[in-house]
C-alpha cells in the first residue's frame, strides 16, 4: 500500500533541458572547434598534443559560451563560488558542484555530492575519466572537455 502524501507538502523537479548527443565526442567537438579563431585553435591543438599533460573545458552552451579554462596537472574546482577555477555563476551551480583531478594521463570528473547532479553525454555520473569531446552539464551549462586523448 502506498503511502498517503499530505496536500501542503510540495515536490518540484528542475528539468535541465538535457538534449539528445547522437555521438557527442567527434560532432561536439568538432562543431565547437568550427567556431574558434585561429588564435584558440592554435591553443586547442596544442593542448591535443601535451600528451596527457593538460586540458581544456570549454563553455559550449549557457553564459559566457566560448570561454575557455585550462585544466593542469593541480586539476580544477567547478562551481559557484568565486574561487572555483572554473566558476560558474548561476543558481543551478552548487558552490563546489565538481572537481577534475589528474591522474596518471587522464583527467576524471567527480560531483561533489551537488544538488542537481552532473551528466556526462546526458548520463548522471558521480565520478567519470573524462575524454576528448565528452560534453558535460554542471546546471544550465554545457561543458565541453578537450584533451589530447
Amino acid at each position: 500500500m502506498a503511502a498517503e502524501q499530505s496536500p501542503s507538502e510540495l515536490t518540484s523537479t528542475i528539468h535541465l533541458g538535457l538534449r539528445e548527443v547522437s555521438n557527442p565526442s567527434e560532432k561536439q567537438l568538432e562543431e565547437q572547434l568550427a567556431l574558434l579563431s585561429p588564435e584558440d585553435r592554435a591553443v586547442v591543438s596544442e593542448i591535443q598534443s601535451s600528451k596527457g599533460e593538460k586540458a581544456m573545458v570549454l563553455i559550449a552552451r549557457g553564459a559566457n559560451k566560448g570561454s575557455r579554462f585550462l585544466i593542469t596537472a593541480e586539476g580544477a574546482t567547478i562551481g559557484r563560488a568565486a574561487s572555483s577555477s572554473v566558476f560558474l555563476d548561476d543558481v543551478t551551480v552548487s558552490r563546489a558542484h565538481a572537481t577534475i583531478s589528474k591522474q596518471g594521463n587522464t583527467f576524471v570528473l567527480k560531483d561533489e555530492g551537488s544538488l542537481n547532479g552532473t551528466y556526462i553525454n546526458n548520463i548522471s555520473v558521480t565520478e567519470h575519466t573524462l575524454v576528448s569531446g565528452d560534453e558535460f552539464q554542471i546546471g544550465k551549462f554545457h561543458l565541453l572537455f578537450v584533451g589530447s586523448n
